[in-house]
Parts: C-alpha cells; structure tokens; sequence
C-alpha cells in the first residue's frame, strides 16, 4: 500500500511524568458549562443539556511546563479569545456509559485553552450557522502536559484561572461545572461512540477575553499544572 502523498504525523500530547505520548484521535469541546460564563455570554444558565462541537487535531498545541509557546494571531478575526478549560482525556471507549461508571474511561486530565475567534462565532450563531469559523481553526487548542488519572485520581474540585500579560483574567473553581465531567462524558456517549485519544474540552469559567499579538497568557488548574502562550 502507498499514499498519495506524505500523511500528517500522529498528533500527540505528553503524559507527565512519563517518556509516553496520548495519540489524539477527536476533540470534543463543551459549551457553556459554568453558569458565570453562560451569563457573561447573555443566555440564561439553567442547567439545559450540554451541546457539543470539535475541533480538528491540527487545533492542538502542546505547551511544556517552564516554556511560553508562540501562538499566531489567526486570520480573518479582530476578537481573539482565550477560554481557560479542564481537558478530559478518554483511555477506554465505549457508547451509552453511565454517569456511575464513566471516570473508569478517563485516561487523564490536562489544564487546556479553547481560543476563539470570538467575531466569527458570533457572526455564526446569529446567522445560524455552524461555528467552526470561530472555534475549529489551526492551534485552537493549547494543552498542557496530561496527568494520569491512576496518578492524581479524579479532581472534583481545583482552581482554574489565567492570566494575560500578569493580569487576572479568569479565575473560578472546577466544582462550578454546570455538567460534572462524569456527566458530560455519559451525555457525549449517547452521541458518538468515544474511542482512546479522544478529548474532551469541559468548558470556561466566566471572565473571557481579547489578546493582542505580543500579549502573554499564562493559565492553569490546580494540580494540572500550567501552560503558557504567547500571541505573535
């Protein structure tokens, strides 16, 4: 068998602690998924059923711990958005997973950024459409190194912030997700089968916000770890 040309390599992300790399297969990010956000972006917060999009594996960007990786502003936006997230990432598969078993598919967990295009989303939603535009576009997922959850168990509680150039920008709690992350998982289940590599981008606390190029963003969650990127 041959290609027809050179295939992209695996995309991976590190496993801390370990020489071992998680190959990536899907992105899944949720929306909307603390209450505080939901405000900030005008809709009411009551706990409806969690929705979902992707993001491509190209979207993923790894940021090692004590380095700042260079992120380009993305084309066609003038309202680049930061979104400080909680990464689930899936070791075992499976459909329809009941809430009361679904930590026992999670491989791990990471601190991750769901950068936005937030003008294109906006101008997506309104019109209708979908809104890969605003959200499935190249490095739109900055991730940190992943934490085994056989190492660090399952947090339910942590703080999760980041900051831009030094200032506070986002800051609030893990246990604040309208959805838990055994719900969301059991909830995704229903609609695609989850498969090893898969991710799962939880959601953002309130507190989202512009960066311009040559602006720093430093974020992390409690016992995850940090990441840091830089806008060029």
């Amino acid at each position: 068998m041959r290609y027809v040309f050179e295939p992209e390599p695996q995309v991976t992300v590190p496993i801390a602690g370990s020489d071992a790399l998680f190959p990536v297969r899907r992105i899944y990010c949720v929306g909307r998924n603390y209450a505080a956000h939901a405000r900030e972006m005008g809709f009411d917060p009551d706990r409806e059923p969690p929705f979902f999009f992707c993001k491509p594996d190209n979207a993923i960007v790894v940021c090692a711990p004590g380095q700042t990786v260079a992120v380009a502003y993305p084309p066609q936006s003038s309202d680049y958005q930061h979104e400080i997230e909680l990464v689930v990432a899936i070791g075992s598969g499976g459909r329809d997973i009941p809430v009361a078993r679904a930590h026992e598919h999670v491989f791990g967990y990471a601190v991750g950024l769901d950068m936005t295009r937030r003008d294109l989303q906006i101008l997506s939603r309104d019109k209708g459409r979908p809104w890969e535009l605003g959200k499935a576009f190249d490095a739109s997922a900055p991730i940190g190194e992943l934490h085994p959850a056989s190492v660090i168990g399952h947090p339910g509680a942590a703080a999760i912030w980041v900051q831009v150039d030094g200032a506070d920008r986002q800051r609030s709690d893990i246990a604040k997700l309208i959805w838990s992350v055994p719900e969301v998982i059991a909830n995704l289940s229903t609609f695609f089968e989850l498969c090893p590599g898969d991710l799962i981008y939880t959601g953002t606390p309130e507190g989202v916000g512009k960066v311009e190029r040559g602006q720093t963003m430093a974020g992390g969650i409690d016992g995850l770890g940090e990441l840091r990127v830089r806008v060029v």
